[in-house]
């Protein structure tokens, strides 16, 4: 027998304000016909005043733990992927613990920026193989229309706010490819990258910044490295793409989605996207496609998922997994 690191609950959680592409018409010099073409964003949610990272965080681990029949006392760990956290410390994990009433185990959060739930799903990964943990919250949430400059027509209407959540559970399996639960990882970074995708402030400058991104650049090597990282992860399971039933991407362009789908010889009838309806919600993108492609019915029990993410250091990787 193989232990393995099992979806156990999902959910997710959406701010209340729903921002059409029309409504951006009258912030920047923009159209909905632009932002679709080469985005495929029709429209996002935006956190209202005051609501927080922490705040739609919890609301999506309240979710999951409620779709997984558990409260916050049965987990070890709470794991939050972020780039958008409140404030410099303490960490978002914590202050969803707090707001869990969760008095046992540990927090913390991991940056990876739109790949930082793939970073986060294979360190709860580590943590339930290990021994270190049996059940772990993994959460990713941003607030990321906080970072935006709204002179900046080529990057504001991309981004939305929004926090995904799934309960993972050690549970022996058979230790075949038919497992339930993780069955592979893969993770890369690349630093010399850094200036294709990052945000110009933080504790060196005393702001928050603003986020700047050269898109074409990061068009150009999210494809090949999605791809090629989706079938490492794939070959290191055993499997390959014709096993996948769904592949749940990072949700930042449909562009991209499509180019990846292609390189990787999936049909579009077999990824499940979200873009049109969220935007680039960062490191949420992924979890928050997930809830929502269960909740649709797209994704049943059994299904081999593949999810995949790149984002600024630049960061990427995916994770092969059986729901």
């Amino acid at each position: 027998m193989t232990l393995r690191a099992v979806v156990i609950g999902v959910g997710h959680y959406l701010p209340d304000r729903i921002v059409p592409n029309a409504e951006l018409e009258t912030l920047v010099d923009t159209t909905d016909d632009w932002i679709r073409s080469r985005s495929g964003i029709e429209r996002r949610h935006f956190a209202a005043e005051g609501q927080n990272t922490s705040d739609l965080a919890t609301r999506a681990a309240q979710a999951a733990l409620a779709d997984a029949g558990l409260v916050a006392a049965d987990l070890d760990a709470i794991i939050v992927a972020t780039s958008t956290a409140d404030l410099t410390f303490p960490s978002v994990a914590t202050m969803v613990q707090g707001n869990l009433a969760m008095r046992n185990g540990f927090a913390f959060d991991v940056q990876a920026v739109c790949a930082g739930f793939v970073y986060a799903l294979t360190t709860a990964n580590a943590l339930i193989l290990s021994g270190a943990a049996h059940r772990v919250l993994v959460i990713g949430a941003e607030t990321f229309s906080k970072l935006m400059d709204w002179s900046d027509r080529s990057t504001c209407v991309l981004f939305g706010d929004g926090a995904g959540a799934l309960v993972l559970e050690g549970i022996e399996q058979p230790g075949t490819s038919l497992d339930r639960g993780i069955l592979a990882v893969d993770l890369h970074s690349d630093g010399q990258f850094k200036d294709l995708l990052y945000v110009d402030g933080g504790v060196s400058t005393g702001t928050i910044g603003h986020l700047r991104m050269q898109g074409k650049e990061v068009f150009r090597h999210a494809v090949e490295k999605l791809a090629s990282t989706a079938h490492t992860a794939l070959e290191r399971a055993g499997l390959t793409p014709d096993d996948v039933a769904w592949i749940v991407p990072h949700q930042a362009n449909i562009r991209i989605i499509e180019g990846t789908a292609k390189r990787m010889q999936v049909p579009m009838e077999r990824v499940v996207v979200t873009v049109q309806d969220h935007g680039n919600t960062s490191a949420a993108s992924i979890p928050l496609a997930l809830s929502v492609g269960r909740a649709r019915g797209q994704i049943k029990p059994g299904d081999l998922l593949v999810t995949e993410a790149i984002g600024g250091g630049l960061a990427w990787g995916s994770v092969v997994l059986r729901w």
